[in-house]
């Protein structure tokens, strides 16, 4: 039997690094195609036209001005949590619980605003807030990386189980501090007083979340390039074993990258609890966890990249809501629209990292 004939179809092989404006026509080609795919799904399924769907995305998004500053918060929020969880995957430590770490930020916060407000003055409450959702996020952080450095275990079953044990902690101290008795929710803290309440910048609410989100972009970008930490983790990411044979250790590099991980998501629970929210729930983050991984991974770990991420993330998100309030659907519609719009976005990594070759014919064989 001829050997050709038990060549496979096609065969993939890894690419080389490809001109970014190609890479980038891919991505574009891949929005496009996702477009076209959600508009004949919402044609056959509803029979409402496509347009006035994308139509109402964008206005779910930037209908008014509150929306645009509740969008550009979201993505904020969204984007440090990433940025957390980026400096940890960096080195190949897979932080599954910046949604635990966040909780227990918050956490942290509405304990002093609760316990302290009426007993110390604003600017030493912030800034007990803020060293105690720091320091119970850096802890949350630093349980799972102690267990991977003296036990080996596995970090992302830890940091997974850590959320869990944030939850039910956040849920004890609900029913615990809860007003008015009975209720079952803490309610809006220090509503007379504002005791804890972080300030408004330039006037506005929204403003404080993007001016840390930018901050912690550009450094976690410095951090990771030009700091020897940010050295030590690349080097235990790309290879253990060069990273023990240069004289890194291995267990400092684990506990100080989850230390800063988790305490800068303590500083979202921060933002969330004192700027946003002022109050707390379990739900207080809504995902946003587990939201930054898929994040994280989409912009290769690259911090800037990140923005471009989350802004996508959140505007489909807020465009679902609209959706389903404009035309009477089920919110599952927009989120449907929305996870097709991503599964193409990610797949279209796949072409960017790989080609595809198809067995070719021998010209003999054709004659014959």
């Amino acid at each position: 039997m001829d050997s050709r004939s038990k060549e496979p179809l096609f065969h993939l092989t890894k690419r080389g690094a490809i001109p970014k404006g190609k890479a980038m026509a891919i991505r574009v080609l891949a929005v496009v195609l996702a477009l076209i795919v959600c508009a004949v799904i919402t044609g056959l399924t509803t029979g409402i036209n496509p347009l006035e769907v994308y139509s109402s995305i964008v206005s779910g998004a930037f209908g008014s001005s509150r929306k645009t500053w509740i969008t550009l918060q979201d993505v904020s929020i969204l984007l440090i949590i990433s940025l957390a969880l980026t400096i940890a995957f960096r080195m190949r430590f897979w932080n599954i619980g910046g949604e635990g770490q966040v909780l227990m930020g918050g956490l942290g916060s509405a304990a002093c605003m609760i316990c302290l407000g009426d007993k110390v003055p604003g600017p030493l409450l912030m800034l007990l807030m803020l060293i105690s959702s720091v320091a119970l996020g850096a802890l949350w952080g630093f349980i799972p990386a102690l267990c991977k450095a003296l036990w080996n275990t596995n970090e992302t079953l830890s940091t997974l189980m850590m959320n869990y044990i944030a939850t039910q902690l956040v849920l004890f101290y609900t029913i615990r501090w809860e007003v008015p008795k009975g209720s079952g929710k803490i309610g809006i803290i220090n509503q007379d007083s504002h005791a804890g309440w972080l300030p408004q910048i330039f006037g506005s609410k929204y403003l404080l979340p993007i001016i840390v989100a930018v901050i912690v972009t550009v450094f976690t970008y410095v951090y990771i390039k030009y700091t020897k930490h940010g050295y030590e983790v690349r080097v235990v990411g790309e290879s253990p074993k060069t990273s023990v044979y240069v004289g890194i250790n291995l267990k400092k590099v684990f506990i100080r990258t989850m230390i800063l991980s988790g305490a800068l998501c303590g500083l979202v629970g921060l933002l969330l609890v004192g700027g946003i929210n002022h109050t707390l729930t379990a739900t207080i983050s809504d995902g946003r966890g587990f939201t930054a991984v898929l994040v994280s991974w989409m912009a290769q770990f690259n911090p800037f990249a990140m923005i471009i991420t989350s802004f996508i993330i959140v505007f489909m998100d807020r465009g679902a809501g609209e959706i389903a309030t404009r035309f009477d659907l089920n919110q599952s519609f927009g989120d449907i629209l929305t996870g097709i719009i991503l599964f193409f976005i990610i797949g279209c990594e796949f072409f960017i990292n790989y080609q595809i070759h198809f067995r070719k014919k021998d010209r003999d064989h054709k004659e014959a």
